[in-house]
């Protein structure tokens, strides 16, 4: 088709002039697939954020010194009650409390110590061991959730990012719109419309960019949250990242690995076996706990004339046996409970199993669905409507195309580029929850 360059030489812009802004255009649309080429030495990468909540996220600390607490408590419950010594004033009289006038009166000091039946240490300080190897397992689990958590706002501050740096761009895009609008209103071959239309989606822009700005400040807010930072502490993250999104194993092979590294299933195996051994000592109890007890008694004055001689002191020995008078009420209950409560256990370990599988199934879903999409935008869809903006852009300014189907692709490809990168950040996202659901840091 032919049409008159003279038609086009208004405020300077010739044939040639339109032919750069047509590139201009072209590039600014380009350069979103090409967007982080850039690094800054004060940004905060993944493996950084997660570095710093690690080290300084409260409740991580918390469930460490609750490890530590409970590391204290085996060799407690398994030594001896303390011993007890007792100082007695025996047998004195009432009317003079003379240590010589009767033969029984006498000052003793005395010593005693309780037994339990042998074995019940032993299970006790067992059962205390395995409570604490459950702590350690926990801090683990923690530590995996708050990678997970840091690592899925961190992607979802990158993909705001890329947002702000996409509707920056289609900012100048609609700029450049409204420049061409206007151009081709003044020589007579557009419609004041089309200058008003590419003024009001550049306003919704404006307006867009407003919400996601304040979108990006909350989640900024929650990171710096998980790293123990001031909460309006300015997290800048870098435009360079790995856009590689891995193969996964077979979700059986995930299962696998799960039963054998997830923290929570280790804990609770843990308790089963924590639970066995309270089992064991509550049958322990019905065999009777001892006492052992010594006193030494200090006597003055003089035996009578028939026995002669001072005094002697005395010694005594003691042996207690306590004896479970009423198991039928108290130890065979506490058996019982002992063993629903094991049950309990092996319940909360098929459920707890069944949750994992359940969290690996579902990301490893999710993750594949968004890889798919990350691709498809990527290959397909986003430099397409790149072309269809091009083309259409061409089409407007000789008059082929009218200017709201030259919008409406600039808005189509506007939000593809929003899924492009969503697609990124919702795969990122779910491969951290496929690592803290396994328990392994990185899918190899």
């Amino acid at each position: 088709m032919k049409f008159d360059n003279r038609n086009l030489r208004v405020n300077g812009f010739t044939p040639r002039r339109w032919a750069s802004m047509l590139v201009v255009l072209v590039s600014l649309n380009a350069n979103i697939l090409q967007a982080g080429e850039q690094v800054d030495d004060l940004v905060l990468t993944e493996m950084q954020a997660v570095a710093i909540a690690v080290r300084d996220n409260p409740n991580l600390a918390q469930m460490k010194e609750r490890y530590k607490a409970f590391g204290e408590v085996p060799s407690q419950v398994g030594s001896l009650p303390d011993p007890t010594i007792s100082f007695n004033a025996m047998n004195f009289p009432t009317d003079t409390f003379a240590r010589d006038q009767e033969p029984m009166t006498q000052v003793q000091i005395g010593f005693s110590q309780e037994l339990p039946f042998p074995g019940k240490l032993g299970l006790k300080e067992e059962a205390a061991q395995f409570d604490a190897i459950g702590a350690g397992h926990l801090v683990d689990e923690v530590r995996l959730q708050l990678i997970k958590k840091v690592k899925s706002n961190w992607w979802q501050l990158y993909y705001l990012d890329r947002a702000l740096e996409t509707i920056e761009i289609n900012q100048s895009l609609l700029k450049q719109f409204i420049t061409i609008a206007k151009v081709k209103y003044e020589t007579g071959k557009g419609l004041q419309q089309d200058v008003l239309l590419s003024q009001l989606e550049l306003s919704k822009l404006l307006d867009q960019e407003i919400k996601v700005k304040a979108i990006r400040r909350n989640q900024a807010i929650r990171l710096n949250i998980l790293m123990d930072q001031p909460a309006k502490e300015t997290l800048l993250l870098p435009n360079q990242v790995s856009k590689k999104l891995l193969s996964l194993p077979m979700e059986q092979q995930l299962y696998e690995a799960a039963d054998l590294k997830r923290p929570v299933l280790k804990q609770v195996r843990v308790k089963i076996k924590s639970a066995k051994t309270r089992l064991d000592l509550a049958n322990r109890d019905h065999y009777p706990d001892f006492k052992l007890g010594m006193t030494y008694g200090d006597r003055t004055g003089d035996n009578t004339p028939f026995v002669g001689g001072s005094r002697s002191n005395f010694l005594s020995l003691m042996v207690g046996i306590k004896i479970p008078f009423y198991a039928d009420s108290k130890q065979s209950k506490a058996v019982n409970q002992k063993s629903y409560e094991l049950q309990k256990i092996r319940y909360e370990f098929t459920d707890q199993k069944s949750v994992v599988r359940g969290e690996i199934s579902s990301a490893v879903t999710d993750y594949m669905q968004a890889k798919e999409q990350f691709s498809l935008f990527g290959t397909g869809i986003v430099p397409q409507a790149q072309q269809t903006v091009s083309s259409m852009l061409a089409g407007y300014q000789v008059s082929e195309v009218d200017f709201l189907n030259l919008i409406r692709s600039q808005i189509t490809l506007f939000n593809y580029e929003l899924q492009y990168w969503k697609a990124l950040s919702d795969a990122k996202q779910a491969l951290a929850r496929l690592e803290a659901a396994t328990g392994e840091e990185v899918i190899n």
